[in-house]
Parts: C-alpha cells; structure tokens; sequence
C-alpha cells in the first residue's frame, strides 16, 4: 500500500506549496505518510494522458490511497472526475479529498457516491446532448445551412486551389485517373469533385 500526494495548479502564476502543506498535515493528523508526491502545473481540461496523472492511475496498484486537497484538483468536468473515481475503485484504491471529506474506497457507501457521481455525469451529458440539438434546430429554423460548407474556391477543400487546372485538363482530355495521379489524390476524391463543380 502505498499513500500519494497529488497536488495540481493550473497555471504558472499558483504555487503548490499551499496544497503540499495541507496533505502533510492532514496525513500527519491521520498517522500516514506520504509515500509518493505527484506535482503538475497543467490545465485539469488536459487529456489525461498529457497529465502525470493519467500516469499516476496506470500505475496505482491495490490499496493504494491517493490524496487531493479538494475533488476539483483531478477534474473540473463532472464526467471527468468519475471517470478517474471509477478507474480508482475499480483497481480497489482509495481517494481521500481534503475539502470535501471524502473517503471513496470499495465500501457500499463509496459505492453509492460513485452511481451518485455516474448519475450526475449521465444527466449532464443528455442535457448537453439536448442543449446541442436546439441549438442546431433553431439554426436549421433560421434558414443556416448546417455542415461543412461547400464552395468550389474554398481553400478548405483539398482540390478547389485547382479547380481551374482540372478544368482544362479535363478540356484536354486527360482521364479522371491521369488528373487524380498527378494531382496525388484518389480518383474517387477527384470524381466526387468533379460532380460538385461541374
């Protein structure tokens, strides 16, 4: 068993001393002692696998404990923080908060918290999902042409810069194979061009 501090700030300005003084004493009051700290200045919206943390879940190993200053300080996004909850209780390790006094291991209790938190996490999802598609569907009322815009002189698209090349190959001759070989592209990308222009 192993006890980890993990300490987060999001940005350069903060300091991590505040939050590295408030684990000691906390687990000096519990009789622990920290084993492991781990450090990061990084924004909690990073993926995990850019963060030492998404590190520090891969490798925490059963009844481990893992102590933050407050729940926030492993994600800001309710779905997030589950996620890391769940990858917690799943490898049986325990994650104490300072702030929130949580004690979530493999207990019932722990268990109910964790539906509380997926629950949660499921409800915001469906808002957002729900959110999205009004947004969308009074843009589509509106008369807003919804999707990737399509304009034969956008310099998004990949052939548009050659339109007026692939018109006077065509002109000449040239079979839709010999334009897409010289253009380093797939034929079927070509004729679908093609179709959209002409």
């Amino acid at each position: 068993m192993a006890v980890i501090g993990y300490i987060r700030v999001s940005s350069n300005k903060q300091t991590l001393e505040h939050q590295h003084f408030e684990i000691e004493q906390f687990a000096k009051n519990q009789g622990l002692k920290i084993d492991e700290w781990v450090e990061e200045k990084i924004s909690s919206r990073k993926a995990l696998k850019k963060r030492k943390l998404g590190t520090l879940l891969d490798n925490l190993q059963e009844n481990d404990i893992l102590i933050s200053c407050e729940i926030s300080r492993l994600g800001r996004s309710l779905l997030g923080v589950m996620r890391i909850l769940e990858t917690c209780l799943n490898k049986n390790c325990q994650v104490w908060t300072l702030k929130e006094n949580y004690r979530l291991g493999n207990d019932i209790q722990s268990k109910v918290l964790a539906f509380a938190f997926g629950l949660a996490a499921e409800i915001e999802r469906n808002l957002i999902s729900q959110r999205t598609k009004s947004s969308l569907a009074n843009l589509k009322a509106s008369g807003k042409k919804l999707g990737r815009p399509f304009s034969a002189e956008s310099k998004k698209l990949k052939l548009s810069k050659n339109t007026r090349k692939i018109k006077n190959l065509l002109t000449q001759g040239l079979s839709k194979t010999q334009i897409a070989n010289l253009l380093n592209v797939q034929r079927s990308t070509l004729r679908r061009f093609i179709e959209r222009i002409t």
